[in-house]
């Protein structure tokens, strides 16, 4: 655990040197500027390169940042500009539909929860700030990704496969299109259990500036208490609560 740990705080000191340098760095200074050998820092680099948060340039030999240390830095950067305004509307939402009310964004194949009014009911549905659910298992997700063009949706299946959470889950090209259709007509996406059996959420996409997605709303709550009727009233709240953050994050 030990040796796990100390690979761990070496890589991320690597990362912090490329990254401070926008011209890239040379293995050997990197090694220097690390105090490592030159065996364990490439060791360290060709994992970081692996999952994407460093790249080599082959015509310079210098290591620079790579794409998955951005996408990390704008879903923080994303998190942060929602944050504060997000928190007084959940729980306006919270309050006005009894449930879990949630603010999500994307992190690589998931949607993490970054923010949460809490129902207060002794039953209830949570799904802790910082936890993490596959996109396409995810109300919050599927609301994102419904703004995609196809292509990007298509692209996304290929890259993390359809892996289902539960019996309720899309496990087929076809069945995600049709999904995507619906929520696209609606305006607002359902995860009808197919993260966890018992319970069902209602979302919607939360708009930046450019209209492009930042993140999205929810209502959770147990499936016995979210009837078809509970649902389609929750959505013309979170639907609101959606455009009202799109505008907060406009503003922002």
């Amino acid at each position: 655990m030990a040796a796990s740990v100390q690979s761990l705080d070496r890589a991320l000191t690597l990362l912090e040197l490329v990254a401070a340098d926008p011209e890239g760095r040379r293995l050997s200074d990197l090694a220097r500027a690390a105090g490592l050998a030159v065996s364990t820092t490439h060791r360290l680099l060709t994992t970081l390169e692996q999952r994407g948060f460093v790249q080599t340039d082959a015509t310079t030999a210098r290591w620079h940042v790579g794409r998955r240390a951005h996408t990390v830095g704008a879903a923080w950067s994303t998190a942060r500009t929602l944050l504060a305004p997000a928190l007084p509307h959940l729980r306006r939402l919270r309050d006005a539909t009894r449930e879990t009310a949630n603010l999500g964004i994307l992190e690589g194949a998931h949607v993490v929860t970054v923010s949460q009014a809490e129902s207060r009911e002794i039953m209830r549905a949570i799904s802790p700030p910082g936890g993490r659910v596959p996109i396409l298992c995810s109300g919050m997700g599927k609301a994102i990704v419904a703004t995609w063009d196809d292509s990007q949706i298509a692209a996304l299946i290929d890259r993390d496969g359809l892996t289902p959470a539960t019996a309720h889950s899309l496990t087929s090209r076809s069945a995600v299109q049709a999904d995507i259709s619906a929520i696209r007509a609606r305006g607002y996406a359902i995860d009808d259990e197919e993260f966890v059996i018992g319970l069902r959420c209602v979302a919607a996409v939360i708009r930046g500036p450019g209209g492009e997605p930042v993140g999205a709303v929810s209502v959770s709550g147990l499936a016995a208490r979210m009837t078809p009727a509970k649902v389609a009233a929750s959505a013309e709240k979170v639907m609101q609560i959606a455009d009202t953050l799109s505008g907060v994050s406009m503003e922002a």
